[in-house]
């Protein structure tokens, strides 16, 4: 199954600056996605990272591979309206810079769910040479959810 971003923002709460994937190009519902984010020169990031040499930040390249995870728990309708939220990230490594002009397809696979928690892996490529993998741990929460959690903070 595919998507386009339409779609996508039909999933995901994100919305530009920060909507970091293009397309869905394969999708297994609550289990795995793979999507694409096409980096050019014209993200605002470039402006200072860095001035001359120009790296999409390791920590919005982790966003972009989260948000294809997110894609696929939050597609099936039962999940529909939620976040999904970060618990935290391990085995986070960088291979190599992503630069504009660069292609990213990242694949990413649910591997563990327990209740509206979960982990998921994701692996980041460009050419098919891996840039970068993470396991993030993941809660979906629904809007009212976190008001009300805010409200006892």
């Amino acid at each position: 199954m595919e998507l386009d971003i339409n779609e996508i923002m039909n999933i995901l709460p994100h919305r530009p600056p920060m909507l970091l994937v293009d397309r869905i190009i394969e999708l297994d519902p609550f289990k795995s996605a793979t999507g694409i984010k096409n980096v050019t020169m014209m993200e605002d990031f470039f402006r200072g990272h860095f001035p001359g040499n120009p790296i999409m930040p390791g920590v919005l390249l982790l966003e972009a591979m989260a948000q294809v995870g997110g894609v696929a728990m939050l597609y099936p309708d039962e999940h529909r309206g939620k976040i999904a939220l970060f618990g935290g990230m391990e085995n986070v490594k960088f291979k190599r810079p992503v630069v504009p002009g660069d292609q990213v397809l990242t694949k990413a696979v649910v591997t563990k769910v327990r209740g509206n928690f979960g982990l998921l892996h994701a692996e980041a490529f460009v050419n098919d040479q891996m840039v970068a993998s993470a396991d993030f741990k993941y809660a979906l929460k629904s809007p009212d959810e976190l008001s009300a959690q805010e409200q006892k903070e």
